[in-house]
């Protein structure tokens, strides 16, 4: 679909591009000629990933920067040490992220901060240290982000992620018209159901995604390579003019079907209770993955 060298002289960071979509996109604009920079908490994680993504491109470069997103300070750091040792940024993809279904009745504000200050609190940080030093360089640059289909309707039992996915749609569409004058484009992608190891662990603990097919209007979930273009898409030059708009790519989804979880309002307690306990018993062996890289 895309010419090979459609990214050459890009140099793009990728939150939480370890793993998952993240990753997957990276993979997509390393493979198009652009230079990656991906973060997130897990230092083993992201080396790994910057090591096999190199060697699956031939002269590709990728460089893994381990920073919680939820730090300020460290985010700033983080950006100017790109800034000074590899170039400005051209591009950057807010796509670290964190959830997990819950009923909002059993919701601790721990667990709530959980997900606001990474997804809020977080993309802004990184949006706006990067952002700020386009704009003082007289530098244009692009800004994708990752949101949810719920964003447009609804968000039973993951609240949280509602919330703070509205809060970037929010910020992808004032940034938009604040930072349009000196170049900076902001758009956004709302994603359906994308399979990823992590997705499925905490948002349908012992079941998978896959069961999410029979509900959509196109009788499948997505592909990764459908995400990747788009994601492509919206970084690339030519066009320029686009900004502020976010994008479904969900089959139809959210337009058939609603709050994406509302399926779930028939669970019993101990239904709930069992996924409670697989959703901690991950979030337990990512600690421990994050431990052994510290």
């Amino acid at each position: 679909m895309f010419q090979s060298d459609l990214l050459a002289g890009k140099r793009i960071l990728v939150t939480g591009g370890g793993t998952g979509l993240g990753r997957a996109i990276a993979e997509k604009y390393l493979a198009l000629g652009a230079e990656i920079h991906i973060c997130g908490r897990r230092e083993t994680v992201l080396r790994d990933t910057a090591a096999e993504l190199m060697a699956a491109r031939a002269g590709g470069v990728v460089h893994a920067h381990a920073v919680d997103i939820r730090d300020a300070d460290a985010v700033d750091g983080m950006v100017e040490g790109i800034f000074a040792d590899h170039g400005p940024l051209t591009g950057l993809v807010n796509n670290a992220a964190g959830n997990f279904v819950s009923r909002t009745e059993d919701l601790s504000p721990r667990g709530f901060n959980a997900i606001s200050d990474i997804v809020m609190r977080g993309t802004f940080y990184v949006t706006h240290a990067v952002g700020r030093r386009w704009i003082a360089a007289g530098l244009p640059g692009s800004v994708v982000s990752i949101v949810v289909t719920w964003v447009f309707n609804a968000g039973p039992y993951v609240v949280p992620s509602a919330m703070s996915k509205s809060a970037v749609q929010a910020l992808t569409r004032s940034l938009a018209v604040e930072w349009g004058g000196y170049g900076i484009r902001l758009n956004a992608i709302a994603p359906g159901v994308f399979p990823t190891e992590g997705a499925s662990a905490r948002l349908a603990p012992g079941e998978g995604m896959a069961w999410r097919a029979d509900d959509n209007p196109m009788r499948r979930v997505g592909e990764i390579h459908e995400l990747q273009n788009l994601a492509t898409f919206l970084m690339a030059d030519g066009v320029d003019w686009l900004t502020g708009q976010v994008i479904a790519i969900d089959g139809g989804n959210w337009l058939a079907n609603g709050g994406n979880f509302f399926a779930y309002r028939d669970r019993t307690d101990d239904d709930w209770r069992r996924m409670r306990e697989e959703i901690k018993a991950r979030n337990e062996k990512d600690r421990a993955s994050r431990s052994a890289s510290a």
